[in-house]
């Protein structure tokens, strides 16, 4: 099939570019590098630098390339950028992600798969793991613009028959992840330890998150090309907690980092993890990788970077 994947050249889009190419699909990556880069797209696939808000770029590629299914991984992804500068935020997420889906019904697209947010969308849960019906209380714009695009996305399937598949992450870390551009605490830790600099943890440390290894997002990417449509929890429905990562390091690098403690940041969940039950009956998806095992992988990378 003939696969448009956009934000292809940062870390998540990257390993699905790769993914599908592996499955011999054709692959077009746009990106417009703000945070992706070269050297992640992968060999084979197609490259155009596009910003998804400029609509009448777009449309250019579209028509020449005639995808069948677009997978819409670019966005604006900080969670403290999207405070901050909350109108670039949506400019990025919803504005964007509004051409992307015009354009689909335009050069009838059989099916957008939209990357979305599980550790954003449903702010401080009353349960954990949360199932995907839980109540939807974002504390960021980030998670706003997302669940809106997942609004916008019903409406297209109601009104114009667009099919979907919305995959909610929770944490993806992996190898290839930039601690600057896409910051996540497993690399910006990884980085620390190799650079002998500090790892910094937020308050108490028990803060806790789900962490999925981004070979498993990718295969979830995978399966939801042939997928029936709908919304799902991409993640391990297991909580791991920053002194969790800490502790886990130490064992794995064989290393006594020093660890520094500062104010807890306001605004922040502090606990989730993503009852994956849903896709493992709809997609049949299963985390192929445990946080141990991911988190040696990862380092591993990091090491040899």
């Amino acid at each position: 099939m003939n696969i448009i994947v956009t934000g292809g050249a940062g870390f998540i889009g990257s390993w699905v570019s790769q993914t599908y190419l592996n499955e011999g699909h054709n692959v077009l990556i746009i990106d417009n590098l703000y945070s992706g880069m070269k050297e992640n797209i992968p060999e084979g696939a197609g490259f155009i630098e596009c910003d998804v808000r400029s609509k009448d770029d777009l449309e250019k590629v579209f028509s020449s390339f005639k995808p069948q299914i677009v997978n819409h991984h670019a966005s604006q992804i900080n969670v403290r950028d999207s405070v901050e500068r909350p109108q670039f935020d949506a400019e990025t997420n919803i504005v964007g992600s509004i051409n992307i889906l015009e354009l689909s019904i335009e050069f009838d697209v059989d099916r957008v798969i939209f990357s979305s947010t599980g550790g954003a969308i449903y702010g401080e849960p009353a349960s954990i793991p949360v199932a995907e019906n839980s109540p939807q209380l974002p504390l960021s714009p980030y998670g706003v613009s997302k669940l809106s695009v997942e609004n916008y996305m019903k409406y297209y399937n109601k009104i114009h028959n667009l099919d979907y598949v919305v995959l909610r992450y929770s944490n993806v870390y992996g190898q290839r992840q930039n601690p600057h551009g896409e910051a996540g605490v497993v690399a910006i830790f990884c980085t620390n330890i190799l650079a002998q600099k500090p790892c910094i943890i937020f308050g108490s440390g028990e803060q806790t998150r789900d962490y999925v290894h981004v070979e498993d997002v990718a295969k979830a990417n995978l399966l939801s090309l042939d997928a029936n449509s709908g919304t799902y929890n991409i993640g391990t429905s297991v909580e791991t907690s920053v002194n969790d990562i800490v502790n886990s390091l130490k064992n794995i690098t064989d290393k006594d980092f020093e660890v520094v403690r500062e104010d807890e940041r306001i605004g922040e969940v502090q606990r989730i993890s993503l009852d994956n039950s849903l896709a493992q009956k709809e997609l049949g998806w299963t985390p192929k990788h445990n946080f141990e095992s991911g988190l040696e992988l990862t380092w591993n990378w990091f090491q040899k970077k």
